[in-house]
């Protein structure tokens, strides 16, 4: 991995400002190509103006093909805030209630705890506080579904929660599927027809979209990239990743919106402004939704950091609906990231100073993200300037070195132990209630694993330990697996279980959560 250079700090204004810092264009290029990130889109708004809405670098490792202020990029969880803007507009016609109960508008939504069915609301939806554990069902949707929306949320049913309802917080996204569901059960448009016609139309956002079809026939779109091929996702050479169909349509109202930097910058003046549209006339929500987009709900834990990144950390930290609600160096702070394959973003409001900025990027180097955000914040706060890119970095390579070296403790430490049985008595149909079946075939005395629901998601099984076996898939942008099968008195499969092989690895694999059994046995 290359090393981030030492940059030579820029003489930002400590003082109030009312513009981007001095230099910043040159700053996002060098740290750019710095950190190896092929495109970047920034929008700045201050007061009501845009003061920056631009492109840097290529849509596409090795293409001249500039990114541009209309360049679309995927915009990950950023876009659950759009979505709770979708359910504002049913708010303020009246249709919806943000504490009606969810079953008295999907009348066939069910949990996996009849109380907590009849209980839920809204609200509940949107704020990462319902029981279930942290990216409970993102394999319904990660990599790449074949399960449409609605069958996926029927399927809630079947996973069991972490915790009980409303006692506190872990990160979801499958509830947001249930939110866009709810918006097709009111209107009797689908999810995406409705946020193009009645919030991108009316908010200008012309070039946005939340339809994966419709994305995909747009010329002016990033490129999705990774660092692949090393011990663990996130270090090697960047590559160009597959667009594959379907990725992000099941979980549209999640994450699956796609946003150029113009509109982005108009989506930024409208939360500033409250709901009111930029050129003053008319609103896409009413003074009150905004009031309620922003009030905190449930509070987040607060993540350790070193040292170096102590001033990141926050002296609370609290979920609204669908915005990050936190404060740094005393200033309140309304954010949220956003991540999808190949991609990642940010989107900050200073409402105190009316400052709004997003910066997207066609990589997984959250390096640059970080470092440019916790500069702006500094020059929009009239704080010292602090070079938060090297010390981003090195907390980075601080994490990488940890996790390649418990892989290696792992592959030391294996015993040469097992199988238990011949590869055949392994193979068979087996079925987990919410993700569906998977078959586990035996050919030429060598295991293979095959997930029915997800595209791509099939590879060998080779033995680990025991009647441990790891599969990396076929598709090297999923994270290889280890796969467990426990036996009977009798020595037949009695259960499969699995857990990511990377202690990195992004919480949507939530492997964990999967319990296989034989599937004659449920019959």
């Amino acid at each position: 991995m290359k090393r981030l250079l030492i940059f030579v700090a820029l003489s930002w204004s400590a003082s109030l400002a009312a513009a981007p810092p001095q230099g910043f264009e040159q700053r996002v290029e060098t740290l750019r190509k710095a950190v190896g990130v092929p495109g970047v889109s920034i929008s700045i708004v201050e007061d009501g103006k845009v003061t920056m809405a631009k492109g840097f670098g290529a849509k596409r490792l090795g293409s001249p093909d500039p990114v541009g202020p209309d360049t679309l990029f995927s915009t990950g969880s950023t876009g659950k805030a759009v979505t709770v803007a979708a359910l504002a507009t049913l708010v303020d016609q009246g249709k919806i209630g943000w504490d009606d109960k969810v079953v008295d508008h999907l009348t066939w939504f069910q949990m996996y705890d009849p109380w907590v069915t009849r209980e839920m609301t809204v609200r509940d939806l949107l704020v990462h506080r319902s029981g279930l554990g942290l990216g409970a069902g993102d394999l319904l949707f990660v990599p790449d579904a074949k399960a449409s929306r609605a069958e996926s949320v029927r399927r809630l049913r079947y996973i069991k929660p972490a915790t009980s309802f409303r006692s506190g917080f872990a990160y979801d996204n499958v509830l947001y599927m249930v939110a866009g569901q709810l918006i097709e059960a009111v209107t009797g448009e689908t999810f995406e027809k409705y946020v193009a016609e009645h919030v991108f139309k009316p908010a200008g956002m012309l070039h946005s979209t939340s339809d994966e079809d419709i994305r995909l026939t747009r010329p002016d779109r990033a490129q999705p990239h990774a660092r692949l091929g090393g011990a663990i996702r996130g270090i090697g050479q960047q590559q160009v990743l597959n667009e594959r169909e379907g990725l992000g349509r099941n979980a549209a109202p999640a994450g699956g919106l796609a946003v150029s930097a113009n509109d982005m910058a108009r989506w930024l003046l409208i939360q500033l402004a409250h709901g009111k549209l930029p050129e003053g006339e008319g609103r896409l929500f009413s003074e009150a939704a905004s009031k309620e987009m922003w009030t905190p709900v449930v509070f987040q834990p607060i993540d350790e950091l070193p040292p170096a990144l102590a001033a990141a950390v926050p002296n609370f930290s609290t979920y609204a609906l669908g915005w990050d609600v936190q404060d740094y160096k005393g200033e309140k702070i309304i954010m949220h990231g956003g991540f999808v394959w190949g991609f990642k973003t940010a989107v900050v409001l200073i409402p105190r100073r009316n400052v709004g900025f997003s910066i997207a990027i066609n990589s997984e180097d959250g390096v640059l993200i970080n470092g440019l955000l916790y500069e702006l914040l500094d020059h929009y706060l009239g704080k010292p300037n602090e070079d938060w890119p090297a010390a981003w970095m090195a907390y980075k390579q601080e994490l990488v070195a940890n996790a390649t070296k418990s892989l290696s403790v792992q592959t030391a430490k294996r015993a040469k132990v097992g199988p238990s049985l011949a590869p055949a008595r392994y193979a068979g149909r087996y079925v987990d209630p919410w993700y569906g079946p998977i078959d586990v075939a035996a050919t030429d005395g060598r295991l293979a694993i095959d997930f029915h629901h997800t595209r791509g998601m099939k590879g060998r099984l080779d033995h680990w330990q025991y009647d441990t076996f790891v599969t990396r898939f076929d598709d090297p942008t999923i994270e290889p697996a280890y796969v467990t099968f426990a036996l009977d008195a009798d020595g037949k499969v009695d259960r499969v279980t699995m857990k990511a092989v990377s202690p990195t690895a992004d919480f949507s694999y939530d492997y964990q959560d999967l319990l296989f059994t034989p599937a004659k046995a449920q019959q």
